[in-house]
């Protein structure tokens, strides 16, 4: 009987410590999948540390399990994701983060979702933030709040990358080969049928997050321009609001002058007007802006990634 193949794509930028300890957790529970084999992919995201040399020495010695992709430059971790993706060669493929967040005791349990109920993904969400920064996490959910409210589609509080697929979705997501990504967007909007599983938030194994709150504050405004197109409406709102009550104002200064000769003076109250409406002017311009940015970029039509080296290469030499 052959075996299905299960592809777990691992994105990595700075993992050096944390690569072996996510490779020794998976391989504790592949007892349990019955029937599957394991292909890994590491992405490795320009790394400044070892990374890519713990990976060229894993490949080595475990050639039939451990494939690698070393990007030429550091690309984000959506371009990671989306090279997984595009080598994957697996019926089912598992996104995941090495810092084990993601625990594999879960993957048996998705892979009989996926096998026996007949779902095409199933993700998973944290009930908790337990050890995350309070600021972190008030902004986290009214991040999600607010994607609900202005977005089509769905996005799931507390909703993690870490997901496992079918074939068919995975095609489905591939075919969108916009640059500016956001993936928990384009898994929901490929559709399909989507459960989740929840668990407790879990420590980082080793090393440090590379995620700041500032980059998280840039990655979720992304999100926003990618996924909905209410700034704009709220540009326009904006003007609109500001016109009629410059509209409303001229015609009590009108009437002042006219019944009560009463003319208007006062260059603060000038100026505090001028500073008032060119702001917003500039706030709507910058949101005309950004979507105009992501417009111009998508029109160049680089590549998501380039590649430097693959395990492929080394096997080669």
């Amino acid at each position: 009987m052959e075996l299905e193949k299960l592809s777990l794509v691992v994105p990595c930028y700075n993992e050096e410590q944390t690569i072996p300890l996510f490779f020794a957790a998976v391989e504790k529970i592949r007892p349990i999948l019955a029937n599957i084999s394991i292909e890994y992919i590491f992405v490795n995201d320009g790394s400044k540390d070892q990374t890519l040399t713990v990976l060229r020495e894993m490949a080595l010695k475990y050639p039939d399990a451990i494939r690698y992709l070393s990007f030429s430059r550091n690309f984000g971790k959506e371009a990671a994701l989306f090279a997984g993706l595009e080598h994957a060669t697996g019926e089912y493929i598992a996104v995941m983060d090495v810092d084990l967040q993601d625990p594999p005791e879960l993957l048996p349990q998705m892979l009989h979702l996926i096998r026996q109920e007949k779902y095409d993904c199933v993700g998973t969400r944290r009930v908790s933030r337990k050890g995350e920064p309070a600021i972190r996490s008030f902004l986290a959910k009214e991040f999600y709040r607010l994607m609900n409210r202005i977005s089509a589609v769905e996005f799931v509080d507390g909703a993690r990358d870490y997901r496992l697929m079918t074939r068919q979705m995975v095609e489905a997501i591939l075919s969108m080969t916009e640059v500016n990504r956001f993936s928990k967007g384009i898994f929901s909007w490929v559709g399909f049928d989507t459960t989740y599983l929840e668990y407790e938030n879990k420590e980082r194994a080793a090393g440090k997050t590379s995620w700041s709150l500032w980059s998280l504050f840039k990655y979720s405004l992304d999100a926003i321009v990618d996924f909905s197109d209410i700034p704009l409406a709220i540009a326009s709102f904006v003007g609109l609001f500001s016109f009629l009550i410059s509209l409303f104002f001229m015609i009590v200064i009108v009437i002042r002058t006219v019944l009560f000769d009463d003319p208007t003076a006062g260059w603060p109250s000038l100026v505090t007007i001028i500073l008032a409406i060119g702001g917003l002017q500039l706030f709507c311009l910058g949101i005309v802006g950004k979507y105009l940015g992501k417009t111009y970029l998508e029109s160049k039509k680089r590549p998501i990634y380039i590649l430097k080296e693959t395990d492929s290469d080394k096997k080669k030499d």
